[in-house]
């Protein structure tokens, strides 16, 4: 892996606690996809859960620049692949949520980040609720439930369960690496829209968007 590939690769470890240099390292690679036009998939490797309360240097004003950096990802003119094994709970699941694309191996569980008797109530229920819906969630939400390999699939919050991710990793990443993206972000937008605004609302920017699509075609762009 050469110096700027690992720019697009991070590491997530579910089981340690939110820390400064995480939210950097996940801003970097975001200023790694902006900067390059081509060949811009991040990918996201994440696992572990944690098994204590936070350390206590985990203040709200660090929360709230980790849920603008996930934002960021999930906003990010490119394609983002999480790889997922074991416990995924805590930062790591939070991460997970933001991806395009999900590959896990069967062994995978989701765990709920929790404080103290109850789950964490940050933007990582906001997302599952939507992702998956309240009802499929609820247990998960409410009581800390784990989700399963094959729970997590039928859910949407994977997409591929393997026991060679490298495999996987490689076709997922060639497959997003055809498509520019630009467009891979309006789509996503468009789509994240669709849960909140009217028809009539939607209308103008999908109609832009097929505008955009119509001039690329006729000036002969990604095709």
């Amino acid at each position: 892996m050469n110096r700027e590939t690992a720019a697009l690769v991070v590491q997530v470890d579910g089981a340690r606690s939110l820390s400064a240099g995480l939210v950097a390292a996940l801003g970097a690679a975001c200023d790694s996809a902006e900067d390059r036009p081509d060949d811009n998939t991040v990918i996201l490797h994440m696992s572990g859960a944690p098994a204590g309360p936070p350390d206590d240097d985990v203040t709200l004003a660090l929360v709230s620049k980790w849920e603008r950096v996930l934002r960021r990802l999930e906003r990010l003119p490119a394609a983002t692949i999480a790889i997922a094994s074991g416990e995924c709970g805590g930062i790591a699941l939070e991460a997970l949520l933001t991806t395009d694309y999900r590959i896990a191996t069967p062994s995978v569980r989701l765990r709920m980040p929790a404080l103290g008797q109850a789950t964490w109530p940050g933007m990582v229920l906001f997302r599952l609720a939507r992702q998956a819906g309240p009802a499929a969630i609820r247990r998960a939400v409410l009581f800390g439930d784990s989700v399963s390999a094959a729970e997590a699939v039928a859910m949407g919050l994977i997409d591929e369960l393997t026991t060679d991710t490298a495999a996987d990793l490689a076709a997922a990443k060639a497959l997003a690496d055809a498509i520019p993206g630009t467009e891979l972000a309006i789509r996503r937008q468009l789509m994240q829209d669709a849960l909140s605004v009217s028809f009539e609302d939607a209308l103008g920017a999908h109609l832009a968007a097929c505008d955009r699509a119509l001039r690329r075609a006729s000036a002969g762009v990604g095709q």
